[in-house]
């Protein structure tokens, strides 16, 4: 990647991290609260917005677009990223280099499937009807288990890893 590239892409990502902070501390300003006890791991904005006494439908709309638009973006760039690999791959001469290009590949594309996956769960579906238990479970998913799963997944590449990992689960399994 250029230099150039690189420096576009992080610009872009703070020029959208600050967008989002400022959209979603202008919605806030603008609602009033019944309580003051949020009933989630940290401060979200869907459980800021289940504690608002106002209608809350437009901030909904508002989060549900907004973060549609960065959600896409993030896995479109991911999957672009992804068709240009994987013609690089296909065009490695030999087998063993497309094997370990394809493990790394579905390595990557594992973990991040199970993140995006949480996030659309968590933000792509409207407030209405949604617990926030499930909300507390799921964010627990994408802020403890993925990252803690992260390096097992890229290990599990590692032919030694895995067989330790078979003589650990077989004589759990077959005692």
């Amino acid at each position: 990647m250029s230099k150039k590239v690189c420096c576009q892409l992080a610009i872009g990502a703070f020029l959208g991290g600050t967008m989002s902070s400022i959209i979603h501390t202008t919605n806030t300003f603008h609602l009033s609260f019944c309580s003051r006890d949020i009933n989630h791991f940290f401060c979200d904005i869907s459980p800021l917005f289940s504690l608002s006494c106002t209608d809350t439908y437009m901030h909904d709309i508002i989060l549900v677009v907004f973060a549609s638009f960065v959600e896409a973006i993030c896995l479109l760039s991911v999957l672009l990223s992804y068709v240009f690999i994987m013609a690089a791959i296909l065009r490695t001469g030999s087998v063993e280099g497309r094997r370990r290009g394809f493990s790394t590949c579905a390595s990557h594309l594992t973990v991040v499937t199970m993140y995006h996956g949480t996030l659309i769960f968590i933000y792509l579906r409207p407030s209405t009807g949604h617990s926030l238990d499930i909300d507390k479970v799921t964010s627990v998913f994408y802020t403890l288990i993925i990252p803690m799963l992260n390096p097992l997944i890229y290990s599990l590449r590692n032919k030694d890893v895995k067989n330790a990992f078979r003589k650990v689960i077989g004589r759990k399994l077959l005692p």
